[in-house]
C-alpha cells in the first residue's frame, strides 16, 4: 500500500523518470506522474509521487525545499480531490 505526495514548483523540463529518481534516494517509489495541460501537453508544474506508507514522512522532510533542475520544489502529502460543486 502507498500514499501520495504532492510535488509543486516543478521545472517545465522535468520528466516523470527524473522525479521518481529524485525521490528514490529517500523512499520506495511506487509511481510518479507529472500533470500536463490537456490541450498543449505541456507540464503544469506539479505532479504526484506515490511512496510506501512507512516512507512518507522521511520523503517529505528530505525533499521539501530541495532543488530539482534548479527550482526549489514543494513537497507535502496530497489531499483528496474535492468536488467543485
Amino acid at each position: 500500500m502507498g500514499r501520495t505526495l504532492y510535488v509543486g514548483n516543478l521545472p517545465w523540463s522535468a520528466s516523470e523518470e527524473e522525479l521518481a529518481q529524485a525521490f528514490a534516494q529517500h523512499a520506495n517509489v511506487l509511481s510518479a506522474r507529472i500533470i500536463t495541460d490537456r490541450e498543449t501537453g505541456r507540464s503544469r508544474g506539479f505532479g504526484f509521487v506515490e511512496v510506501a506508507d512507512e516512507d512518507v514522512e522521511r520523503a517529505v522532510e528530505a525533499m521539501n525545499g530541495t532543488q530539482l533542475a534548479g527550482r526549489d520544489i514543494i513537497v507535502n502529502e496530497a489531499r483528496p480531490r474535492q468536488n467543485k460543486y
